[in-house]
C-alpha cells in the first residue's frame, strides 16, 4: 500500500490501540456531512500516521483525468467550470487525496490566487488552485491547528460546510468544488482552540499514550518491522487492509439508506438537552455518526450501542466548560448515556 508518490504508508489496520481515534477517523470517511474530526492527545501518539493510513485504506476513486480538483466524472452537479463545460470526460482512478496544510500557510497558498507567471508571460489572468482544491473528494489534515491562525481555521471550516471554495482576487471570481474531511490534530498542552471554532469540527477524538506494556511493546515491533521491510509488513497486512477497504466502501455506498426511528432521535435529543449543549450541531453529528457506524458493521438501522459508542466523540468538546466542575467531560457524558441510553 502506497500513496500516488509511491511513498509506502504504515497499514491503518495494524495500529495498536487508539480505537476511538481510527473509528471517529473511519466514520467521517464514510459519511462527510459528520463535519471531520479533531485530534486531541499527546505527542508522538501516531496522530499524523493513523490519519495517512486511513487514507491509504480508502477505495480509490474515478476522477476526470487532468481536472486540478478532482471531479468525479458520473457526477452532473458540484463540477469545476472546466469539467462542466466539457463533454464526456475521460475517466481515471487515483487515491483518496490526502493534504497536509502546513502551519506557516497563506490564505493564498490554501484557498488559492492568480498565477502571476502566466499572467506575465500570456497577458491573461488565470486561477491557480490552492491545497482545498487538491484536497477535495479526500482528507485535508492540519497539525497542531490549535496554533493556526483564527482566520484560516474559519476559512477551513467555512469551505469543509459548504463544500464550495469561493475566491475572488484582482477582478477574477473563482468558485470549485471543495468537499473534504477536515482532520485537525493538536497538543492540549500548548492550547485550545476557541469554542465556536470547536464546535464546526464533527467528532472530536481524545487520545493518550498507551500505558499497557505489551501495547508498548507491540507498537515497537511492528514499526521495527515496518521500517525494516515495508513491502513485507504491507503485504502480512493486506487480507485485513482489502476487508476493512471493502466494509467502508459498502458503507458509503450504503449509509444514506440506513434508518433510524423517532425513540433514538428522542435518545440523541435528550442527550444533548440533559448535559446543556448549545445549538443542534452536536444532535446532527451524532445522528449522521450513530447511521455512519451502523453502515459500517452492515446493518440496515441504527441501535442504541450506535448512539452510546457515538455520543462522547460527537459530545465531549460541545461541553461548556466549568471552572468549579469536578466531573471529567468523559464521565459527565458516560452518566448521561448510562441513564437516558441504558434506560
Amino acid at each position: 500500500m502506497t500513496n500516488d508518490s509511491n511513498i509506502p504508508i504504515y497499514p491503518f489496520v495494524a495500529i495498536v490501540g487508539q480505537e476511538e481515534l481510527k473509528r471517529a477517523l473511519t466514520l467521517a470517511a464514510i459519511e462527510p456531512a459528520i463535519g471531520g474530526v479533531m485530534i486531541m492527545g499527546h505527542r508522538g501518539t501516531g496522530k499524523s500516521t493513523t490519519v495517512r493510513a486511513l487514507a491509504g485504506t480508502m477505495p480509490r476513486i474515478a476522477a476526470v483525468e487532468g481536472c486540478a480538483f478532482n471531479c468525479a466524472p458520473e457526477a452532473t452537479a458540484g463540477l469545476c467550470e472546466r469539467c462542466s463545460d466539457a463533454g464526456k470526460p475521460f475517466a481515471t482512478t487515483i487515491e483518496v487525496p490526502m493534504v497536509d496544510l502546513p502551519l506557516g500557510a497563506t490564505e493564498d497558498r490554501v484557498a488559492g490566487t492568480i498565477d502571476i507567471e502566466h499572467a506575465l508571460m500570456h497577458g491573461a489572468k488565470r486561477f491557480e488552485p490552492g491545497l482545498l482544491a487538491r484536497a477535495n473528494r479526500g482528507f485535508l489534515y492540519v497539525d497542531e491547528v490549535n496554533l493556526l491562525e483564527d482566520h484560516l481555521v474559519d476559512l477551513l471550516l467555512d469551505v469543509a460546510a459548504s463544500g464550495i471554495n469561493v475566491v475572488e482576487r484582482e477582478g477574477i471570481s473563482v468558485r470549485h468544488p471543495a468537499r473534504f474531511a477536515l482532520v485537525g490534530s493538536g497538543n492540549p498542552e500548548e492550547g485550545e482552540l476557541r469554542p465556536q471554532l470547536l464546535d464546526r469540527f464533527g467528532l472530536h477524538a481524545a487520545i493518550e499514550t498507551e500505558h499497557d506494556i505489551e501495547r508498548r511493546v507491540e507498537i515497537i515491533r511492528r514499526r521495527m518491522a515496518f521500517d525494516d521491510n515495508p513491502a513485507a509488513f504491507i503485504r502480512d497486512w493486506q487480507a485485513p487492509t482489502e476487508e476493512l477497504r471493502e466494509r467502508i466502501g459498502s458503507a458509503q455506498r450504503s449509509v444514506r439508506e440506513v434508518r433510524i426511528n423517532d425513540g433514538f432521535l428522542s435518545m440523541i435529543a435528550a442527550l444533548s438537552a440533559a448535559l446543556d449543549i448549545d445549538g443542534h450541531r452536536g444532535e446532527l453529528v451524532m445522528t449522521r455518526a450513530a447511521r455512519a457506524n451502523a453502515a459500517l458493521d452492515g446493518r440496515d438501522a441504527v441501535t442504541a450501542d450506535d448512539v452510546r459508542l457515538v455520543a462522547p466523540m460527537a459530545l465531549r468538546h460541545r461541553l461548556r466548560k466549568d471552572p468549579l466542575e469536578m466531573t471529567d467531560p468523559g464521565s459527565r457524558i458516560a452518566q448521561a448515556v448510562e441513564k437516558i441510553v441504558m434506560e
